[in-house]
């Protein structure tokens, strides 16, 4: 490994993409500690802490913006709004057949980014605005005595540093090691482990929490990032043979290859929309039409975080939306025209009865694997309600979705890394050289 390391920055290219991945995520972090003009920074940390914990929706943000919305910073928004333009614009090519034929024409791909963008700059303004509902009912916060020009300036403000996470997202897949997207992500969640690691220490300590429970679920964390490991790398091979081809009069040889169907082949997607979907039974009692609505208040209250009926949604809600998204992106139609378009054929099918093969498949692999990422995002609230004085901030960190994005961007990066130094003819960063996939 150590071998390894030196071939890393021995190679000049690969140093250099090194430094500048490392260098535009030190901007992303000095941004992140820059507030909005007009706020108050005393008086909003003093608030914030006191009602910690106590909106799923604004702690929602602030985990996606890396603590930054918390500051109310240049950055508070992150990269989400983008994340969520470019899921809507996935749905959007399925559901309209005009924009899906753009993206397929020379050039398109380039449209569709370019509709993304302007998308992200509308979900913006509506996230800035919510931004400003939130500071406003905060006392003493606002410094501004003219709070149109407040509204105003953060709106702009705000929208304008998720613009330029963009574009630094962009260069850092250019000019970096690629992901530049979930590398800000990624930075934003272990920039916030200090505070957390330190508020650990803080509570044993102060003899809060027991040396033996801490060590039993650090050594389960332990175990449950391994299994995240084996089913990140975990996929489903489908044998595909494809017929001959004569062109001219050259015979070309039929190549056999395989269809990789991943366990969870939507990521991390399935908990965003879960907590999104219920971040909003928690926001609407606080909208100035429906806040004096009992029925809605009801619904917030039992939908309260942490509580049985939340977890419950909560899991239904991600196996729902796992397999709603695994259709919308692995269209068994779309895959078995493809392969019946190019010759292909899987052994032991017939060719009309591929798209109900691909489909048994799927459901079969993602049931699983749904349960699981369901699992993996409820970890942190079971250890909560079990144990009170566990610090939330530290028991999300290791849990849930920042557990699977922290490993899924690890391994995405090795991946980037172990090309770069195939190319330059060096030994992989893992034992054989590849980071090998589980065969299910």
């Amino acid at each position: 490994m150590a071998n390894t390391l030196v071939s890393i920055f021995k190679i000049k290219e690969l140093r250099s993409r090194i430094f500048f991945t490392i260098g535009v995520l030190i901007i992303f972090r000095i941004g992140a500690q820059i507030p909005v003009p007009g706020i108050n920074i005393v008086a909003l940390k003093t608030l914030l802490n006191s009602q910690q914990g106590s909106n799923p929706f604004f702690e929602y943000f602030n985990f996606f913006a890396g603590g930054a919305f918390k500051r109310l910073s240049i950055f508070a928004l992150g990269i989400m709004p983008y994340i969520t333009t470019s899921i809507i614009m996935q749905l959007l090519l399925l559901v309209f057949p005009t924009l899906k034929k753009i993206s397929e024409e020379e050039g398109g791909r380039r449209k569709i980014n370019q509709y993304t963008r302007i998308g992200t700059v509308f979900v913006c303004f509506i996230q800035s605005f919510m931004i400003i509902n939130f500071v406003s009912g905060l006392q003493g916060v606002i410094v501004f005595e003219n709070v149109w020009f407040f509204r105003f300036s953060t709106i702009v403000v705000t929208t304008t540093g998720t613009l330029v996470l963009m574009w630094l997202g962009e260069r850092i897949s250019e000019k970096g090691i690629g992901n530049g997207i979930s590398l800000i992500i990624f930075a934003g969640i272990v920039a916030r482990m200090p505070d957390a690691i330190i508020e650990l220490f803080s509570k044993v300590q102060g003899q809060q929490l027991d040396i033996p429970i801490v060590l039993f679920i650090l050594i389960m964390y332990v175990f449950v990032i391994s299994l995240v490991i084996y089913e990140q790398q975990g996929q489903r091979k489908i044998p595909v043979n494809y017929a001959k081809r004569v062109v001219g009069r050259k015979v070309y040889g039929a190549p056999n290859t395989y269809l990789p169907l991943k366990i969870n082949p939507s990521g991390v997607i399935p908990i965003i929309f879960a907590s999104a979907v219920l971040g909003f039974f928690q926001t609407i009692p606080n909208l100035p039409l429906l806040n004096k609505l009992s029925w809605v208040s009801n619904i917030s209250r039992w939908f309260a975080p942490n509580t049985a009926p939340y977890l419950i949604t909560y899991t239904l809600f991600i196996v729902f939306f796992a397999y709603f998204y695994t259709q919308v992106t692995l269209n068994p139609i779309e895959i078995a025209k493809n392969i019946r378009e190019n010759g292909g054929s899987i052994p032991g099918i017939p060719i009309n009865k591929v798209q109900e093969y691909l489909t048994k498949v799927l459901n079969r692999i993602v049931l699983p694997g749904s349960i699981f990422l369901a699992f993996i995002a409820i970890i942190p609230s079971i250890i909560v309600n079990l144990i009170p004085d566990f610090p939330p901030n530290f028991a999300y960190l290791l849990g849930g979705t920042s557990l699977i994005i922290i490993v899924g961007v690890d391994l995405d990066t090795m991946s980037q890394i172990e090309s770069h130094l195939k190319m330059h003819h060096q030994d992989g960063l893992t034992k054989k050289g590849r980071i090998r996939s589980r065969n299910f």
